[in-house]
């Protein structure tokens, strides 16, 4: 394990060739990580304050807060308190603790409202009452219960209290037990989910296999670059793999709740 960094309250950007950006959200702020293949370089607080989730879409990012929703350099966007944001076509959608769903245009556009939301990814919402889809100007839902994280693009996944689902011809049982944590890559290759065993990866639709990782502390979510599979833990703890086992660095947060990649 690399040795320990003191993080700065600073801008950091990857402006090095091959270089992405990890955004991470955690109760102290949105840490921003260089990462080249497996590789941390510079990292620091780019925000300060509490932040819930965050979601990257090509050069835009947005973040979760508990008073707003904030884009480009941190800006109010006027949502209120959030607790999930993601990218889809383009527009942004934000939920929150209410259950209320919007789209950015012009202004917020609601389309509806859930129970519990916790995740945003696709067009898709997990909440505690199934999964829900954006469709036009509403939401749709699709199914299931439970739900704490879904993955909307390619073949959808939904990660629920007592397993691991696949959307096909309605959705089919992946895995049993309980999941928290469900992504995909862009070109839905790579697929990974968190549950109560621990880490799990796709060998082939309906396949997986246990992963072993070099912590014992909870990871909360699973993210991609071109090159390396992304991992971030509840304590902090940054894991990338890029084909020769996972190398970890510890950022100097806690209360990590979601990450993102921003390439």
């Amino acid at each position: 394990m690399d040795h320990d960094l003191t993080i700065d309250e600073k801008r950091v950007y990857a402006d090095r060739t091959g270089a992405d950006e990890v955004l991470v959200a955690a109760e102290q702020g949105l840490v921003v990580v260089s990462l080249s293949d497996d590789r941390v370089g510079e990292f620091g607080l780019d925000y300060r304050g509490p932040v819930g989730d965050v979601a990257a879409g090509g050069d835009r990012r947005a973040l979760a807060t508990d008073s707003d929703v904030l884009v480009g350099d941190y800006d109010p966007t006027d949502f209120g308190p959030a607790v999930a944001v993601g990218f889809h076509d383009g527009a942004l959608l934000a939920a929150g603790p209410d259950g209320r769903v919007a789209r950015l245009d012009d202004g917020w556009t609601t389309l509806g409202e859930v129970d519990t939301p916790r995740a945003i990814d696709g067009g898709m919402i997990a909440a505690e009452d199934g999964v829900h889809q954006a469709v036009g100007g509403s939401l749709r839902n699709v199914g299931l219960g439970g739900v704490h994280d879904v993955s909307g693009r390619g073949m959808p996944l939904a990660a629920t209290d007592d397993g691991l689902y696949r959307l096909g011809n309605g959705w089919m049982d992946d895995l049993d037990g309980a999941f928290s944590v469900v992504n995909t890559d862009a070109d839905g290759d790579r697929a990974h989910a968190v549950g109560e065993a621990g880490l799990f990866a796709r060998e082939a639709v309906g396949d997986w296999r246990s992963v072993e990782t070099p912590t014992e502390d909870r990871i909360v979510d699973v993210a991609y670059t071109d090159r390396a599979t992304v991992a971030v833990t509840a304590g902090g703890t940054l894991l990338a793999d890029a084909g020769d086992g996972w190398r970890s660095r510890e950022l100097g947060v806690t209360g990590v709740a979601r990450l993102a990649v921003q390439g």
